[in-house]
């Protein structure tokens, strides 16, 4: 039975994506580091809590496995899901990227990392995974073939053109624009209105859960709703958001804000949404239920960045979620030349 929303809490998502979003979050969040397969049962009956039908559960199950975010196992009839083998990596780095995204707004140098290039036209797939590519290190375009970012993205170019195969690639370091007009440039490079409604929406939403546990404690299943619908929404701003140095941000960014509101419902519902989280679990398996546990932005910030590695399949299924953030938020087509 699909539990009823408790008054004042978030509405439950129950369409698209939705439950694939939700179930991620919620592994992330709670079965972090993890290598145990949780049952599909137990998966199942957590997504319940959001108002997610069986049906749409296992859709995201098989979902999920067949894009590589999950993997599955069987023992008798029972099917049980877990993160990839050898993905630990990938996933302490997306944590820490995640939960330190705008713990510190950087100072600028002045320069601005350039990048022109040229591919043929019927060479259309490549440049679009070059174009993607910059995309995601947060490069701003002001021609189709000119893009800007106010950080030493040097190197990350270079990885970026070597592993997409564009020779045609030239990167540089570029302190003046003309009149010293840097107005143009961010404008045409970076959409910070629609950031700016975004970050605010975001503000509005969350403001009232948190005035509200400020007097009243929530019960397991509400923490546990609460904490996730936060982080399900903060997950998209790191990439969303370029990260401008604050010498280039309007006044009044509402990025601080909006970090302190999640950052403060977030490691204050742990341990309640810990405890519901366990609570689901034991019902299937209690042995599993015990590793289960939360963490706080402060702990996984501590976290050691992970050695350099290659960029493998598990970064390219997140690398294709993070272009479609982004195309949902621009309206912007990929596939364009």
């Amino acid at each position: 039975m699909t539990a009823s929303p408790e008054p004042g809490s978030l509405p439950r998502a129950r369409q698209g994506a939705e439950p694939q979003r939700l179930l991620t979050t919620l592994l992330g969040d709670y079965w972090f580091w993890r290598q145990e397969h949780i049952p599909s049962a137990a998966l199942v009956r957590l997504l319940e809590e959001f108002g997610i039908t069986e049906v749409s559960a296992r859709a995201a199950l098989r979902r999920l496995t067949s894009r590589g975010l999950l993997t599955s196992s069987r023992n008798g009839r029972t099917t049980a899901y877990g993160l990839p083998p050898r993905a630990n990596d990938v996933i302490v780095a997306h944590m820490r990227r995640l939960l330190t995204f705008g713990a510190v707004t950087p100072s600028w140098d002045g320069e601005w990392t350039v990048v022109m290039f040229s591919v043929p036209e019927e060479q259309r797939e490549t440049r679009r995974a070059l174009r993607d590519g910059l995309r995601l290190l947060h490069f701003g375009m002001i021609f189709d073939a000119v893009w800007v970012s106010p950080h030493d993205r040097t190197d990350d170019v270079v990885e970026l053109a070597r592993r997409v195969g564009v020779r045609g690639v030239a990167v540089f370091r570029a302190r003046k624009v003309a009149d010293d007009d840097l107005e143009p440039v961010l404008d045409r490079a970076f959409d910070l209105d629609t950031l700016r409604e975004r970050y605010e929406r975001f503000i509005d939403t969350h403001r009232p859960v948190a005035e509200r546990l400020a007097t009243a404690a929530p019960s397991p299943g509400e923490a546990l709703r609460l904490r996730t619908a936060i982080m399900t929404d903060w997950r998209v701003f790191p990439t969303l958001d370029p990260g401008l140095p604050a010498e280039l941000l309007p006044d009044g960014w509402p990025r601080d804000e909006a970090r302190r509101l999640c950052v403060r419902i977030y490691d204050s519902l742990g341990k309640p949404a810990e405890r519901r989280f366990r609570e689901i679990l034991a019902a299937f398996d209690p042995e599993l239920a015990r590793l289960a546990a939360h963490h706080t932005f402060a702990q996984v910030s501590a976290l050691e960045s992970p050695a350099t590695r290659r960029h493998t399949s598990f970064d390219e299924t997140t690398d294709r979620d993070r272009l479609d953030v982004l195309d949902r938020s621009t309206g912007s087509r990929r596939h364009g030349g």
